[in-house]
C-alpha cells in the first residue's frame, strides 16, 4: 500500500499546481491549451525538471482530496477548473443562476465595491458563490469576512451571462454595483 502524502505536503503541490496552471505555466515551460488543458506527462516533466518532483500518485491525490475542487483531470490532461489569469476559454455554456448568489471580502474592499460593483481584477471573470458559508470562507482568507448578495436572477434577466465551473464557482464577467446587496452595518 502506498503512503499518502502529508498534509503539508498536498498543500504545497496544491499551491504549485494553481500558479502554474492558472497563472504561470510559461515559468516552467508549460503551455495549455485554448481550453486550460496540459498533458500531465508535461506537468510531471516540467515540474521534475525545475525541481519540484510530483509523482501522478501525488497528483491523483491532490485532484481528489483539494476541498475546492480546483483541478479536473479528463483522460491524460488536467486543468485548473477556474481562476485563471492566464488567457483561457473554459469553453463552459452559459447557465441560470440561482435567485442570488454571494461574493465574500473583507470591509477595506466595500468602498470601491460600492462604487464600481465587483470587478474581476486579475482574473477573467468574478467568482461568485452559491451559498454564504461558502463565501464567508473565501472573504476569511483576506481576514474578517463580509459577505455580499448578488441578485443574479435580475442580472440574469437583464441579459448578463453567468457560467459555473466544473467546481459550482458561478462566473460572470462583472456585477455592476445595483445588482448588490450590502449587509447592514454591526
Amino acid at each position: 500500500m502506498k503512503e499518502r502524502p502529508s498534509e503539508q505536503r498536498t498543500v504545497k503541490v496544491s499551491k504549485y499546481l494553481s500558479k502554474h496552471l492558472r497563472h504561470q505555466p510559461d515559468r516552467i515551460g508549460l503551455a495549455l491549451d485554448e481550453n486550460g488543458w496540459v498533458e500531465i506527462d508535461a506537468l510531471l516533466a516540467a515540474a521534475a525538471a525545475h525541481r519540484f518532483g510530483i509523482t501522478r500518485a501525488e497528483l491523483d491525490h491532490v485532484v481528489a482530496v483539494n476541498d475546492k475542487r480546483r483541478f479536473a483531470i479528463e483522460g491524460g490532461q488536467i486543468r485548473a477548473n477556474q481562476g485563471h489569469s492566464v488567457d483561457v476559454d473554459l469553453d463552459l455554456p452559459p447557465a441560470s443562476p440561482p435567485a442570488y448568489l454571494f461574493h465574500g471580502t473583507v470591509a477595506a474592499h466595500l468602498a470601491a465595491i460600492r462604487a464600481e460593483g465587483l470587478r474581476p481584477m486579475k482574473r477573467h471573470a468574478v467568482h461568485l458563490s452559491p451559498d454564504r458559508e461558502t463565501a464567508t470562507r473565501v472573504g476569511a482568507r483576506r481576514g474578517r469576512p463580509v459577505v455580499l448578495s448578488v441578485d443574479a436572477g435580475a442580472m440574469h434577466h437583464d441579459g448578463h451571462v453567468f457560467q459555473v465551473s466544473a467546481n459550482g464557482v458561478w462566473l460572470t464577467s462583472a456585477v455592476p454595483p445595483g445588482y448588490l446587496r450590502f449587509p447592514g452595518p454591526r
